[in-house]
């Protein structure tokens, strides 16, 4: 322990502080402050000058142009880009062409069932900002009909209700009525 250099740790400076950076339209130091966004620069005389800006400058900045891949939409070669959600792949003609390729893997083609509420739209797999798989129709502002578990057209014996819910059990499936005043269940052997 006695190997540290204390002075190196100082208790009253934020590690990304920059020294005696400047404010554009006043000229006052910037310092850190924080907002429930998080941390940004801003000016030291405040009330006065209200320039603010963020720590981190997100450029997105061209790696390298792909001649041999032409952009789908307009023509103009591809280039490989850092952006502020990190690599990806666009067009060199971007204020005109925003077209960015997308690896997402394509869904399979499962045939879900029609909206057994309203009866105009269809079933379709969702993921909510966790990750997690639900299901809703697809004319979603008229029609607010979710499922948290796989929908199989398949009548329910009870309620007749036309579609019901897949639930994976530990040694068997269950399809369950997905309607709160039935949620009859039917066990069906794997």
């Amino acid at each position: 322990m006695s190997k540290i250099d204390h002075s190196l740790f100082s208790a009253n400076q934020h590690a990304l502080e920059k020294e005696y950076e400047v404010c554009p339209q006043c000229g006052s130091e910037l310092v850190i402050r924080n907002s429930k966004s998080g941390p940004f620069l801003g000016c030291a005389s405040y009330p006065k000058c209200d320039f603010i800006r963020p720590l981190a400058q997100h450029d997105t900045q061209q790696i390298k142009v792909l001649d041999d891949s032409p952009c789908p939409e307009c023509g103009n070669p591809l280039v490989v880009k850092n952006g502020r959600y990190g690599m990806f792949i666009g067009c060199t003609g971007y204020p005109e062409c925003h077209y960015i390729v997308h690896d997402e893997k394509e869904p399979d083609a499962e045939v879900l069932p029609a909206c057994p509420k309203c009866k105009k739209g269809q079933l379709v797999a969702r993921s909510n900002k966790f990750g997690k798989t639900f299901y809703s129709c697809d004319s979603y502002p008229s029609c607010k009909y979710t499922l948290n578990f796989k929908p199989i057209e398949h009548t329910c014996p009870e309620c007749q209700w036309p579609v019901m819910m897949q639930k994976q059990m530990t040694n068997s499936v269950v399809l369950q009525c997905p309607q709160k005043s039935c949620s009859h269940k039917i066990t069906v052997s794997e």
